[in-house]
């Protein structure tokens, strides 16, 4: 007897399109045979728009995440965010078609749909594991919170009139000081987010490494770092701070910050595993997906391009 397959299909409630594309591809899964699993949001989103579409399966009642094969994810990279941290823990990768704008992480777009979801039931993907962050904040000698990201951890200030004063540490030893609108500690998956925007470097996501990116900074030395994977990033909101700072992952998870709090990042034991349709090259990607400019370019080609 075949084992029951577990698809969860995560969509952008809140967008037409994505939800229509959602309808579409639990629809192909249920022609295929298999039960869609869906989050409670989108359940009851689905059968409001498509009250015909069964049989589909709610994730938590029947289905948990530990039985999931793979996730679906229907919208943007913020889409994609949010399904990581509701798999968060389970071994199934996250399949991402972009119905955003940039769609980074996304691995095919809207008019790529059927195709996708062919290739996803012959489970014809690779997985590629992308390394997480381990947030704690610290009260003294108190843990008093703890999450985790895949983009990036942001101390930021909590009120826009006032400057958040930090001092920064790498591996338990001060390294600045200085007042700023913030601090990013990101992944190189999140090299392409906020610490992009910020003016951090672009870092190869088979790099494993800790990404640190001061917001705004008033200091003399506040460059970009960078740091082996094994290290360990700290920001302190120091006394002198007026008023408080806040601590975002992925733009999902906060927490405030009061002063003394310190925030500390490492590398998570929990990656997010990613389905790929294609192995081309990250470079190629960051072209694509940012639009670079490479007309003229005449480099190698074929094997001269792989010995160059």
């Amino acid at each position: 007897m075949t084992a029951e397959r577990h698809i969860l299909v995560v969509a952008h409630t809140g967008r037409s399109d994505s939800m229509d594309a959602a309808i579409t591809v639990c629809r192909q899964l249920i022609a295929d045979g298999l039960t869609p699993v869906l989050s409670a949001d989108e359940y009851a989103s689905m059968l409001a728009e498509a009250p015909d579409l069964v049989p589909i399966a709610l994730l938590g009642d029947s289905v948990t995440i530990g039985d999931l094969e793979l996730v679906i994810v229907l919208g943007g990279d913020g889409t994609i965010l949010r399904a990581a941290e509701i798999a968060r823990g389970c071994s199934a990768p996250l399949l991402g078609v972009n119905l955003g704008h940039v769609g980074f992480l996304a691995e095919s777009e809207r008019e790529d749909l059927t195709e996708t979801v062919t290739r996803a039931l012959a489970r014809d993907y690779l997985v590629e594991e992308r390394m997480t962050l381990s947030v704690r904040i610290k009260v003294d000698a108190e843990v008093i919170y703890e999450t985790w990201a895949l983009n990036e951890a942001t101390v930021e200030k909590a009120s826009r009139e006032r400057m958040l004063e930090v001092v920064i540490e790498v591996d338990g030893r001060p390294l600045s000081s200085f007042g700023c609108d913030g601090v990013v500690m990101s992944t190189p998956t999140g090299s392409t987010a906020y610490a992009f925007s910020a003016g951090g470097p672009v870092v190869w996501p088979s790099l494993e490494a800790l990404l640190l990116v001061p917001l705004s900074p008033h200091a003399l030395f506040a460059r970009p770092l960078v740091v082996g994977p094994d290290s360990a990033l700290a920001v302190e909101v120091l006394d002198r701070t007026q008023g408080t700072g806040v601590l975002w992952c992925d733009g999902r998870r906060t927490h405030d910050l009061p002063p003394g709090a310190r925030v500390v990042v490492r590398r998570s034991p929990v990656p997010v595993r990613l389905a790929r349709l294609s192995q081309g090259p990250f470079t190629d990607r960051l072209v694509n997906k940012f639009n670079l400019p490479v007309s003229g370019w005449r480099g190698p080609i074929g094997e001269e391009a792989r010995t160059s």
